[in-house]
């Protein structure tokens, strides 16, 4: 009993650490305004801080996948959290531009380089081979619920201070007392063994990355992540193509933006233990079909007003989907033949390349928006993303044509040696 009672906090602290240790950097999403303000800087060097912690993340993803690999993630975990909560509290204060660059810069390290890696890690040691769809699955959905909770009580408490400069270091000092609270729960729960069957880190070196990029699954998840994750960059033009193209107002459309916040949980639940069932490959394949025909749909469908309740379904399916491979794409290292010894640094390499449309898709969205205004551009846009999801489905056919064969099978059983 107490032994499943530790499995399952295991999972409750690093679910909720990672969905919580995000939401530091990504301050700017809900509070981009009260930010700039208090801060005092202009909407340049308030985009300049999300580029720094998006470029040194980049940067980190692989060695962060290889630390994983050679050190206790309780330890990575433990440290991480502890960093990133006490930058928070400095951030609190409002210092300095170039002090709040700097601390966005080394988010990057503490949450890529220290976290990333070893979050994937221990969540593939949680579970056995047969289970690793319900262990990502959980995982994704634990990261929603505490993202979306964490962040619905802070902004309520904000509105309680008087939506002031006071009230967002208020939210800043709470958000980063509950990350060193996580920190502290980190080092007490989660175990040195945990993600290292024999109980001891790896010794991972040259021969092992080199051997890791020989395998063509690490490249063909790649492409999978690269194509989910474009398609999730698609639902954030969600909200401004229901007021462009169907006249909703910004308060309806961003009632859209919360509904679709709270499917996230649901779908990476469902998508978890569904492909446990089916086969891991087997439902990304499924899951990318249904984003091709629904972001096709959203290419080609009239702006009437006629159309909203088809629209609004579209987005339900678009959403469900694209969370739905959130929730279980890593579980493909399992399924693919990746051996477990070298999870980080699969994770890492593949990291580099699956989050590279965090660079991108912004970028290319507000081009084709500004070049085609109006339905041009959406349907552009998301044609791209439609296009991109085939690529998605291609690349987990072929993982799922290996699994078929003997050995791909083969290759499956070392993962669990």
């Amino acid at each position: 009993m107490k032994r499943a009672l530790q499995h399952w906090l295991v999972m409750a602290v690093l679910s909720a650490s990672g969905g919580i240790i995000f939401l530091l950097p990504f301050l700017q999403e809900v509070y981009y305004k009260p930010l700039m303000t208090a801060l005092d800087v202009d909407n340049t060097q308030v985009g300049s801080l999300m580029s720094a912690f998006g470029l040194t993340s980049m940067l980190c993803y692989f060695p962060g996948g290889w630390l994983a690999d050679r050190v206790s993630p309780r330890k990575l975990l433990t440290l991480s959290l502890l960093a990133t909560g006490a930058l928070g509290l400095y951030f609190a204060t409002f210092p300095p531009y170039i002090v709040s660059l700097a601390i966005h810069t080394v988010w990057g390290v503490s949450i890529t380089l220290l976290f990333w890696g070893a979050m994937i890690r221990v969540t593939r040691g949680w579970a056995s081979a047969d289970q690793q769809g319900r262990a990502f699955g959980l995982l994704e959905t634990g990261r929603g619920l505490g993202e979306v909770l964490t962040s619905m009580l802070l902004l309520a408490l904000f509105g309680m201070l008087g939506a002031s400069a006071f009230g967002l270091s208020m939210v800043i000092t709470a958000l980063s007392f509950c990350t060193l609270g996580l920190g502290v729960l980190a080092w007490f729960v989660i175990d040195d063994d945990v993600g290292t069957p024999d109980g001891k880190t790896g010794a991972v070196g040259l021969t092992e990355v080199l051997r890791v990029l020989k395998m063509p699954v690490i490249w063909l998840i790649a492409a999978v992540i690269l194509s989910a994750y474009c398609a999730y960059w698609g639902t954030f033009r969600f909200t401004s193509y229901a007021t462009d193209m169907f006249g909703l107002s910004v308060s309806i459309a961003a009632a859209i933006s919360v509904a679709k916040m709270w499917l996230k949980p649901l779908a990476a639940f469902g998508a978890g233990f569904a492909s446990d069932r089916i086969g891991i490959a087997r439902s990304v394949s499924i899951l990318f079909a249904v984003l091709v025909i629904s972001f096709g749909a959203f290419a080609v469908l009239p702006g009437q007003p006629g159309l909203i309740p088809a629209m609004l379904l579209n987005v339900a399916v678009a959403s469900i989907a694209v969370f739905g491979l959130r929730g279980i794409y890593f579980a493909l290292l399992e399924e693919g033949g990746v051996p477990m010894a070298v999870t980080g640094t699969a994770a890492g390499i593949i990291s580099v390349i699956g989050y590279t449309p965090d660079i991108f898709m912004p970028l290319l969205g507000g081009l084709l928006l500004d070049r085609f205004p109006g339905e041009a551009g959406y349907r552009y846009f998301f044609f791209f993303t439609s296009g991109v999801c085939i690529i998605g489905f291609i690349a987990a056919v072929l993982i799922w044509r290996r699994v078929r064969t003997p050995s791909g099978a083969q290759d499956a059983g070392s993962a669990r040696v």
